[in-house]
């Protein structure tokens, strides 16, 4: 009846025609999984030679302990 080859091209051929519509949103998520995962390999190669960038800091106000958040300051 059908060989393995011919059953490998429908099988394909099926695949592409009822996923068409989700095949850009896996090649999306795809992209944005191989960049993350660079970003992580490149910090964690950075950070085992010691040439890590320094942290960076951000400024905010100290709320002392046992404040209310209707005591706290207006952040606007």
């Amino acid at each position: 009846m059908f060989g393995l080859s011919e059953l490998a091209i429908l099988l394909i051929v099926v695949i592409a025609v009822i996923g068409a519509r989700k095949l850009p949103e896996l090649a999306r998520s795809a992209g944005k999984s191989a960049r993350i995962l660079k970003a992580e390999a490149r910090a964690a190669r950075d950070e085992e030679a010691g040439t890590a960038p320094a942290p960076r800091v951000v400024q905010g106000e100290v709320v002392p302990p046992g404040a209310r958040a209707a005591d706290a300051p207006d952040p606007r």
